[in-house]
């Protein structure tokens, strides 16, 4: 450890920029602020949502 030199490499530059980003980002808004999730599309069946929504079998069209 006698001649071993610290080196910052590019990917340690990038993450203390984007942890020093979010600790301001925090500081000025008072909480962290959630990222924008991706959009599902309705068309897509999702058994969850709709007994989220309250939408039972009987309610959808086309049901045999």
């Amino acid at each position: 450890m006698k001649n071993s030199k610290m080196r910052v490499t590019l990917d340690d530059y990038v993450r203390a920029n984007r942890r020093a980003s979010r600790n301001e980002e925090i500081a000025s808004h008072g909480r962290p602020v959630t990222r924008m999730t991706v959009h599902r599309s309705k068309k897509v069946y999702d058994r969850k949502r709709l007994k989220k929504a309250g939408i039972t079998s009987d309610d959808l069209p086309f049901s045999f």
